[in-house]
């Protein structure tokens, strides 16, 4: 644990993490399970998040009462597999605004190529939270990032379900302000830039493609 990585290792979490790794896993039961993860997840990534009062009447008395401060978070999806993410968080925080960011990694560089990108506006006055279940080699989130600081995007968080070290790495170093929220650091990547031992690729799993 640090300051910059954050690993969840609450039971459930763990627990459900594992049933989604094991390649007999349904895609139907993949899917509702990352919904659910992402939903824990979510209470650790919007932890210390700004609050003010507001008055307020209970039935018993009035009260200044605890309330978020400020203008509706953020999340960013980064596509495909990002929009997994997305379902449970938009469940504890519905009037969350919503973007894209459509990144493919070249097969041959590893490297990011942009295709989409859709932002909220005001992103200098929201908490951003950037959603993609896998932090592989970073290339793709760290494009990501620099594409947010670019709209104006201060205060920034990156959640994923599972980290390799070499992404954790290159995120430091590139975006040392943005903290990351996972659900397990794994050992490496392979060859080909897949998480090992991980769960292979979050958004063939989720969409039940090849």
């Amino acid at each position: 644990m640090s300051d910059h990585l954050t690993v969840v290792d609450h039971p459930l979490v763990q627990h459900k993490l594992t049933i989604m790794r094991d390649k007999t896993t349904s895609t139907a039961k993949f899917r509702q399970l990352l919904r659910e993860v992402s939903m824990l997840l979510a209470y650790e990534v919007t932890r210390r998040m700004e609050m003010t009062t507001q008055r307020i009447e209970t039935p018993i008395q009035p009260m200044d009462a605890p309330i978020i401060a400020g203008r509706k978070l953020a999340l960013v999806s980064i596509l495909r597999a990002g929009n997994g993410l997305l379902d449970g968080i938009l469940e504890l925080v519905p009037s969350a605004r919503v973007g894209f960011i459509g990144l493919y990694r070249d097969p041959e560089t590893l490297q990011p190529v942009q295709y989409y990108c859709k932002l909220p506006s005001e992103l200098d006055e929201r908490l951003v939270i950037v959603v993609d279940p896998m932090l592989a080699t970073g290339n793709s989130s760290a494009a990501a990032v620099d594409l947010l600081k670019q709209a104006g995007a201060q205060n920034i968080r990156f959640l994923c379900l599972l980290a390799a070290p070499e992404g954790v790495k290159r995120m430091k170093e590139a975006h040392p302000d943005v903290p990351i929220v996972t659900a397990a650091l794994d050992e490496r990547l392979n060859d080909h830039g897949y998480i090992v031992p991980g769960l292979g690729d979050a958004g063939d799993r989720m969409f039940g493609t090849k």
